[in-house]
């Protein structure tokens, strides 16, 4: 796979799925998805969302392919597209404040911490980015 700044189309790609996230009642339906297969009614009752908007945003979704539905008898049931979006969402909840989310996402790549000098190598009165030779 490319990196995204090898490739135009894959970078306008990858800013249309980040459109679709970036309203709050998707990403309210989405999370509500990370915890399972959900019909409308669970949604609705899970989020508050309400109709139509719920069904407005439940479409917009299924274009994005970030949702997938199967139908049994008169109920659609609804879901992640893949575990591609549940790492996605997990991503976010994680990052902006879900601490209790209980999925738990490890970085794709590996994050390098860049190491400082401890505290006390820094004499006193001097600025702590400044290196004395």
């Amino acid at each position: 796979m490319s990196a995204l700044f090898e490739s135009r189309a894959l970078a306008d790609a990858a800013a249309e799925k980040l459109r679709v996230f970036a309203q709050p009642q998707r990403l309210m339906i989405l999370s509500c998805l990370m915890r399972g297969e959900k019909t409308v009614g669970g949604i609705d009752a899970a989020t508050g969302i309400g109709q139509p908007a719920l069904s407005q945003q439940l479409a917009e979704l299924r274009r994005a392919e970030l949702v997938q539905t199967r139908k049994e008898a008169k109920q659609v049931w609804y879901a992640l597209a893949d575990a591609g979006v549940a790492h996605c969402v997990g991503t976010m909840e994680t990052i902006f404040g879900a601490a209790e989310s209980a999925h738990a996402v490890s970085p794709a790549v590996p994050v390098e911490v860049r190491q400082t000098a401890p505290a006390a190598a820094v004499p006193p009165g001097v600025a702590g980015f400044a290196r004395i030779l």
